[in-house]
């Protein structure tokens, strides 16, 4: 692996010089090695002793460092380096501390950071009327959670709530690990330790309305269709042009309940405001009962997602509040982070960026790529900035990574493709960044493929 990049200044902290060949952090305007939270063995063996041995094994395989700070399209390590990120599994679409966002948060946190839940809060009411206003017509309903999993068990149980207790999900699927939301999550390597799971559910191939339309005419109007635009963590799969509309039509004409899972593919990523609106662009728009949000909710600064329904839907959480509830969910300071991100999205045009950018990125990734395609490579694809690089080796995507790290850039797997490197840059990277990354993304792949295939 290549060294490390040379440590810069950091947003908050300034310029820390590590010395040379430590693994220890170096002393500096801040950091010292009597700190215990950026002194690297003890972080390491606190994650050991209290976390994940698991993650702490593989944090020292990355190289040990210890990510402190962030800033736009960039993380900081605590011995001054930086890393420009293009993983982050999909939520900083906005970047790492959006000005807009932290500011709404610092004043929500400087007034009211959490409600009592005694009297109607107005930043919940104000986040979901612009949460709303951008979803696809008739999902108007917003019941806010914390995380992409809860949104998931929520849709589930709103489908349940009308009589839909069958599940069909994908094959390569992702929608959480919760337990219901690990029903719907086909993959047998997290599924197993935790059977038996929901009862009565069905994975059928992604893209495959034959198989759904069968397995539709047994279940009728007991199922409940969750279903990806895109599949993100399957590997970046594409399904064929009107797939989903085609899933909706099949939905209505067996009485069906479909969830369409926009918690990664939504808010901007697929170079769209919904990856839905692939399929509405060229005929009849997709007709969810549920939309499924997360991620860019947050605006990369406080965690939050959103269960969003139609009317009917919507009904039964509508009627009894209480029927489905959480302490944190729908909080003041998530809710002015969720605010804020849908208002920077729309006034600074980051949609029809991210599409722009991220077929700048595909053709250069395919470029970069063009070499190994037939042998190291098998494909490249990708939808606005949700890049899939599939190898022939799952050993191939390791080493990438850790290449990629040694050149100081940021990237993520796929936990239901292993041979799958997936990019999730933000959208408000420049031309400079593009070339640093295509430049690092070639010279990595050139010493891969002398280790693998």
């Amino acid at each position: 692996m290549t060294a490390a990049p040379a440590p810069v200044e950091t947003p908050d902290t300034g310029t820390v010089t590590p010395a040379e060949g430590s693994s220890a952090p170096a002393t500096g305007s801040v950091t010292s090695v009597a700190d215990p939270a950026t002194d690297r063995a003890h972080i390491a063996r606190l994650y050991r002793e209290h976390l994940s041995s698991g993650r702490s094994v593989l944090g020292t395989v990355l190289g040990g460092m210890l990510e402190t700070a962030s800033d736009g399209a960039w993380v900081f390590t605590e011995d001054g380096r930086r890393y420009l990120d293009f993983g982050g599994y999909g939520v900083f679409i906005l970047g790492h501390r959006h000005p807009h966002v932290t500011a709404a948060v610092h004043r929500q946190v400087d007034t009211h950071p959490l409600a009592g839940r005694v009297f109607l809060e107005p930043v919940a009411a104000l986040a979901a009327e612009a949460l709303a206003a951008r979803t696809p017509p008739g999902l108007d309903h917003v019941h806010f959670v914390n995380s992409g999993a809860e949104a998931t068990e929520a849709g589930m149980k709103l489908a349940r709530a009308h009589g839909h207790t069958a599940l069909v999900s994908t094959l390569g699927g992702y929608h959480g690990k919760t337990l219901g939301a690990l029903t719907a999550t086909a993959n047998p390597k997290y599924q197993q330790p935790f059977q038996p799971l929901l009862p009565d559910s069905t994975a059928i191939p992604y893209g495959d309305t034959a198989a759904l339309e069968a397995t539709l005419a047994g279940l009728g109007r007991r199922a409940c269709v969750i279903v990806e635009p895109v599949q993100g963590e399957g590997g970046v799969r594409i399904p064929p042009p009107g797939h989903l509309a085609e899933v909706s039509r099949l939905c209505r004409t067996y009485g069906a309940f479909l969830i369409v899972d926009e918690i990664q593919t939504g808010l901007g990523r697929l170079g769209s405001w919904w990856g839905m609106d692939a399929d509405a662009a060229s005929g009849p728009p997709p007709q969810p009962d549920v939309l499924l949000v997360g991620k860019g909710l947050s605006g990369g600064v406080v965690p939050v997602a959103a269960m969003v329904a139609t009317a009917a839907a919507y009904g039964p959480f509508s009627r009894d509040p209480y029927l489905h509830t959480s302490t944190f969910a729908a909080s003041p300071i998530a809710c002015a982070a969720a605010l804020a991100a849908i208002e920077a999205l729309d006034r600074e045009g980051v949609v029809p960026r991210a599409k722009a950018l991220g077929e700048r990125l595909l053709a250069g990734v395919r470029a970069a790529c063009a070499p190994y395609t037939g042998g190291l490579v098998r494909e490249v694809r990708g939808r606005g900035l949700l890049i899939g690089l599939e190898f022939t080796e799952e050993q191939a995507v390791g080493e990438l990574i850790l290449e990629l790290v040694g050149r100081g850039v940021l990237v993520n797997h796929s936990l239901n493709a292993t041979r799958v490197l997936r990019l999730t840059p933000p959208a408000i990277v420049g031309e400079e960044e593009v070339r640093l990354f295509l430049t690092a993304l070639t010279e990595a792949l050139r010493v891969v493929a002398t280790h693998v295939g």
